[in-house]
């Protein structure tokens, strides 16, 4: 059996037009606007889910999509930078943002390492149940690479070798432990002509 895990990425917030790290911000116009005109394009599924951050229930409702919340697609947690851009942080503390970018088990901003983020995603690949089926689940960029860090059995130095943008899809397939890297951050319209049947 095969399931097909689309991994979208949220539409764009204010943050993520300033490169800042993020709080929890609603989207923006723009944002909002983008995912809108996108609505029904995932309509062929099985199950949704989405993390609990307003950013993403506001994308997965935008596109027309009935999620349930997943506590384990939140954002990675950075602690005190939140809401800050990177280079106002880089400016402020070299030192940290050097050590955060190289050692996958610091935190020096009091938040989650990229450890942490790494096995919490490992735990929520291997925790869907191993059924053909399609799943959307509405999340992070940093969910997202972690995720693919993870499928394809990377180190965690790869994380930082992977660009999501926003209102992209990625797409694994396979099942707990198996998982194949099938599309890279594309379209959430062009990959959704390849969903299957299914339910929303």
């Amino acid at each position: 059996m095969s399931s097909r895990l689309i991994l979208v990425s949220h539409a764009p917030t204010t943050a993520t037009r300033a490169a800042a790290f993020p709080r929890d911000e609603p989207l923006d116009a723009h944002g909002l606007a983008d995912a809108t005109a996108l609505a029904g394009a995932l309509s062929r599924v099985d199950e949704v889910r989405c993390g609990p951050a307003r950013r993403c229930v506001q994308t997965a409702t935008a596109l027309g999509l009935t999620p349930t919340l997943d506590e384990e697609l939140r954002d990675g947690d950075l602690g005190r930078w939140a809401g800050r851009t990177l280079d106002e942080v880089a400016a402020d503390e070299p030192e940290a943002v050097s050590a955060w970018l190289t050692d996958p088990a610091a935190a020096p901003h009091g938040g989650e390492s990229l450890t942490d983020l790494l096995d919490r995603t490992a735990r929520w690949l291997r925790g869907l149940p191993d059924v053909a089926r399609t799943v959307v689940a509405v999340t992070h960029p940093m969910v997202v690479r972690a995720c693919v860090v993870n499928a394809i059995h990377a180190t965690p130095a790869s994380f930082w070798r992977i660009d999501i943008a926003p209102l992209t899809a990625t797409v694994l397939r396979g099942g707990a432990g198996r998982w194949t890297l099938r599309t890279t951050a594309g379209p959430v319209d062009r990959v959704a002509g390849r969903s299957g049947t299914g339910r929303r």
